[in-house]
């Protein structure tokens, strides 16, 4: 376990998370069809071509879901008991078949539950699509609020 106790998450601090993936046209496909998602715009590169990006775009919930896979390790993994809500999704720029993504978390609140065994925590996690010439481009954002653990807490 690897993930984070709700004593040990401290607001202000920001995760940087070290796994980094690079999305494929397998991946985008396969997102879309699992979700049913048939927009043109992701799947039809005839169609894609004639839009203002010239090519298919990934799914910007496939792009929010990795960013959520990517923060796992570092912050929630075997210390969650739900994740309670995604709030103030963005996508303020595209991403491609061939984009390297990686993510961040910084810690913007935290509370105890009313019973004293839990914790709230919220964070602000960032997708960040890698550039050639290092200036990464921001594509994805949004707040995730979970339910954690503390580490000595009686069970419920």
């Amino acid at each position: 376990m690897s993930g984070l106790y709700y004593e040990e998450f401290t607001v202000g601090e920001t995760i940087e998370h070290g796994k980094r993936r690079t999305i494929s046209e397998a991946d985008n496909q396969r997102f879309c069809d699992m979700t049913m998602n048939q927009q043109p715009l992701h799947l039809d590169a005839d169609f894609a071509a004639d839009t203002q990006f010239g090519e298919r775009l990934v799914n910007g919930i496939y792009t929010m879901a990795l960013a959520v896979g990517l923060s796992i390790p570092d912050t929630t993994d075997g210390t969650i008991v739900a994740n309670l809500s995604y709030d103030d999704v963005e996508h303020p720029a595209p991403v491609f078949h061939g984009d390297t993504i990686y993510a961040q978390s910084t810690v913007t609140d935290k509370r105890e539950t009313s019973d004293g065994n839990r914790g709230v925590v919220t964070m602000h996690v960032e997708a960040f699509k890698v550039e050639d010439d290092g200036e990464d481009t921001l594509v994805c954002s949004f707040d995730r609020t979970v339910l954690s653990l503390k580490r000595d807490a009686e069970p419920t």
